[in-house]
């Protein structure tokens, strides 16, 4: 049970550069976050139940899907965002992303699926002490942390955080966990 609720706690960390992402943004309001938030615990629900029904379907153990899938979300959000830099540099744009609303729809979809595809993942590794405590620590660690960076992100001094350093640290973290996953299952 501790480490469901801690690898819960864990896998969330990317939430916290998400919310600080969508704080830097002026167009983006706080109600969309809470929004965003509330789809989010839905999901995350909808993740504990769906995990819970397949796991007998899988053939083989089911943490080294959890691994893998971890480690290759990891690498896709620091890979995506250099390459997105990468290109947008190329183009000859030096000025700051401003997103629109349509993208933070887009970046709060992501954000739900990925918080739902954590709580699966961590139902299948913990099964058969999984319990409904999963998806709502998953989901009010989303909820605080992308709450508490977003607001850190209406002061002054957190603008100057490169937004690189948001990506890397996400990817890290969810690489981090896929590896736990795949040591957990190899024994070591």
């Amino acid at each position: 049970m501790f480490m469901s609720v801690l690898s819960g706690l864990v896998v969330s960390v990317d939430a916290f550069f998400i919310g600080l992402s969508l704080g830097l943004q002026k167009k983006c309001k706080f109600l969309y976050l809470a929004v965003i938030n509330a789809f989010l615990f839905g999901l995350c629900i909808l993740g504990f139940f769906v995990a819970g029904q397949i796991y007998e379907l899988i053939p083989f153990e089911p943490d080294y899907i959890v691994g893998f899938a971890f480690i290759t979300l990891g690498l896709w959000t620091i890979f995506h965002y250099f390459i997105a830099e990468h290109i947008r540099r190329r183009k000859g744009s030096t000025d700051e992303v401003n997103i629109s609303i349509k993208t933070i729809i887009i970046v709060g979809i992501v954000m739900s699926i990925e918080a739902m595809l954590i709580t699966m993942g961590l139902t299948l590794l913990f099964i058969p002490d999984s319990t409904l405590i999963i998806p709502i620590i998953v989901a009010l660690a989303h909820f605080i942390y992308s709450t508490l960076s977003f607001h850190l992100a209406r002061t002054r001094h957190v603008k100057r955080i490169p937004a690189a350093l948001s990506h890397v640290v996400s990817g890290i973290a969810l690489i981090t966990y896929g590896m736990m996953a795949l040591f957990v299952e190899i024994g070591i």
